[in-house]
């Protein structure tokens, strides 16, 4: 009886959870700097403008250095090389955040550009490898799945640095924020430590995946171009959380007068507990929207986008505490969406020898219209904060004409 229970899941599905598991204490890693890395720039002597660009060129070099580490993935098919060098500087450099000094927002902004760097070598080698076990159980649901994994790592990450937040009552607001990146060092640590099981008890996951019977070249197809520009417009108008949190931490700290209900219910202390709260709904969303993609196709991306996309109005327009966490939730709707369904389709828009490369691609157009976007909406916070809004949800919304596009040549194509 035991046999026949262990038998139903597969192999594909025990790596897909498995290495959901390394994404988990990763994800607790480095999503629980990014709940407090724009309050921290911040103190360190970063300006909007210049915590907007350096969120957005560590987003451009993350994803647009991916095309070059997705081609030389594809040549070379070391995916476990790739995978393991990428962790090791992603990991590496969140707990070195706690080394810089008082003043030292260029080092720190340093860090988060190696940090990103390493994202870049890793992601298109470690989405290869997802897609080939994700072939086996859906798309969709595989992503999934992981993406599920990944947020409880970013939920229970800002939840720890909250709970070292609470006990770390003596010393200045730098010195507790400092002993928050150092504490990372342990799921740092733990997701090397998975990572390197995992690659012992998969050590070729690209046969989970039957090879073509005949190669078939990697070409751009006006379906995955469509598909590229809608993906870019919604880069575009997504505002970094660095940008958000900066905004909730100013209202609290008195220097913005438009959220006057704020300042007494969401404070310093609290603010890892709004990133949490996001990456739960991420988690949720990923799996609902993954699961429909399954199921529906495109029209799973189209109704994500238009759930998420006013998130802005109420983060930065609207005047209470209700709307700043609804904000905040359809934010995390946005970025569960981003990180399952939109790479769901590039599985099912290209083929396995040139996958790497195709994922390359998607993620060197996203980051570069991340960046662009970011820079923007950094400066224009600055200037006009309902210009910025405008901006954002307009491009968000710009894109699901051209995903529904994509979607309708894919099936005059079949």
């Amino acid at each position: 009886m035991e046999e026949q229970k262990t038998k139903k899941l597969s192999r594909a599905m025990v790596f897909i959870l498995l290495f959901g598991v390394v994404s988990l204490f990763s994800d607790m890693t480095h999503e629980g700097a990014s709940s407090i890395r724009g309050a921290y720039l911040s103190l360190l002597g970063a300006s909007a403008g210049t915590i907007g660009f350096v969120s957005g060129l560590g987003e451009m070099i993350g994803y647009s250095m991916r095309y070059v580490f997705g081609k030389l993935t594809d040549k070379s098919k070391r995916y476990w090389p790739m995978t393991i060098l990428g962790y090791v500087l992603d990991i590496v450099a969140v707990p070195a955040l706690a080394l810089v000094g008082e003043h030292g927002w260029v080092a720190a902004c340093a860090l988060l550009v190696v940090q990103r760097m390493g994202k870049a070598i890793k992601k298109p080698a470690k989405d290869t490898i997802m897609s080939f076990a994700a072939s086996q159980e859906g798309a969709g649901k595989s992503f999934g799945i992981q993406e599920v994994l990944d947020q409880i790592g970013a939920f229970l990450g800002p939840v720890l640095l909250y709970l070292v937040m609470l006990g770390k009552t003596e010393g200045s607001t730098f010195e507790v924020y400092s002993t928050c990146f150092a504490v990372l060092a342990i799921p740092g640590a733990i997701t090397l430590i998975l990572l390197l099981v995992t690659r012992r008890k998969f050590p070729n996951p690209e046969h989970f995946e039957p090879a073509p019977r005949e190669y078939i070249p990697f070409r751009m197809k006006k379906e995955f171009i469509l598909y590229i520009a809608g993906i870019s417009f919604f880069a575009f108008g997504f505002i970094d959380y660095s940008l958000i949190i900066m905004h909730v931490s100013r209202t609290c700290a008195g220097l913005a007068g438009s959220l006057s209900e704020t300042s007494s219910l969401v404070n310093s202390g609290t603010l890892p507990l709004l990133y949490a709260g996001a990456m739960l709904v991420d988690a949720v969303a990923a799996l609902v929207f993954g699961l429909m993609y399954d199921k529906k196709g495109v029209k799973a991306l189209v109704w994500s986008t238009i759930v998420s996309a006013p998130f802005a109005i109420f983060v930065f327009a609207a005047g209470s505490v209700p709307m700043l966490l609804l904000g905040i939730a359809l934010w995390g709707v946005g970025m569960g969406a981003q990180e399952s369904i939109l790479k769901a389709a590039v599985t099912n828009m290209v083929p396995k020898t040139s996958r790497a490369t195709g994922y390359g691609i998607f993620e060197c157009s996203f980051g570069v219209f991340w960046f662009l976007g970011s820079w923007l909406l950094g400066v224009l916070y600055d200037v006009s904060i309902p210009a910025m809004v405008a901006v954002s949800v307009l491009s968000q919304l710009a894109a699901i004409p051209l995903y529904l596009g994509s979607d309708r040549l894919r099936r005059q194509g079949k």
